[in-house]
């Protein structure tokens, strides 16, 4: 470019400049798109509720991680994850900063959790909805898609 004015250059380089600029814009709907798979990914048509021991919560972008263990009607554990729908902007929104969420979600605590489960299958979900021992709605989540499955834990 050495010396010349960046429109005559443009000009010059009509086909480089398309090019370049077809490139980017390529790579910028890639990235946009990339994330929101969430429709996709997990079944709300087999959504359940179960009663889980939270063993580890992140509050973390682009969505918090909830872990947490769900014992069959055996007395089996099955080791579980799941995200939250809300990322962490909604949540605080919500009243649900990093603080709150992470004490209300210690490891050992006991929550009824609604989660539609991967379609690839495995012990893993789209968490709905949160609710403590008390009842109360936890993380101001809410429910996804058609209610769950009855007597389904």
């Amino acid at each position: 470019m050495s010396g010349m004015p960046l429109r005559e250059y443009i000009m010059k380089h009509k086909l480089t400049t398309y090019f370049l600029f077809s490139a980017g814009l390529l790579l910028l709907c890639t990235v946009l798109f990339a994330h929101h798979g969430t429709g996709v990914s997990y079944d709300n048509a087999k959504a359940f509720v179960a009663t889980a021991t939270v063993t580890e919560f992140r509050y973390a972008n682009p969505h918090p991680q909830l872990y947490f263990d769900v014992k069959d009607d055996k007395g089996n554990v099955e080791h579980w994850s799941g995200e939250l729908a809300p990322n962490p902007a909604q949540l605080i929104q919500a009243g649900w900063g990093k603080k709150r969420s992470e004490a209300a979600l210690t490891p050992g605590t006991e929550v009824m959790v609604t989660i539609a489960p991967a379609r690839a299958g495995g012990p893993v979900g789209l968490i709905q909805k949160i609710v403590n021992s008390k009842g109360e709605q936890v993380l101001g989540t809410i429910a996804l898609g058609p209610p769950p499955a009855e007597g389904k834990q």
